[in-house]
């Protein structure tokens, strides 16, 4: 019983951006940084104005088109 607790754990360590309490808040100062790093490395636009969440989702999508940051 304790290995399916431990699952259930690690689940709730990675949430949905959409449901973060935080997530309308601006981003923050690494978002921003490492948002700035991979849209220079895509050749895409820098949104600086990005919330929490929607940052955490454009990081997502933009280390898949370049391919930095997956393991």
């Amino acid at each position: 019983m304790a290995k399916d607790d431990s699952q259930n754990n690690m689940s709730n360590t990675v949430k949905d951006p959409d449901e973060w309490t935080t997530g309308d808040e601006r981003m923050t100062g690494a978002q921003r940084s490492y948002l700035k790093t991979l849209s220079d490395e895509a050749g895409e636009e820098f949104d600086e104005n990005l919330t929490k969440a929607e940052a955490s989702k454009r990081i997502e999508e933009l280390q898949q088109k370049t391919g930095r940051g997956l393991k």
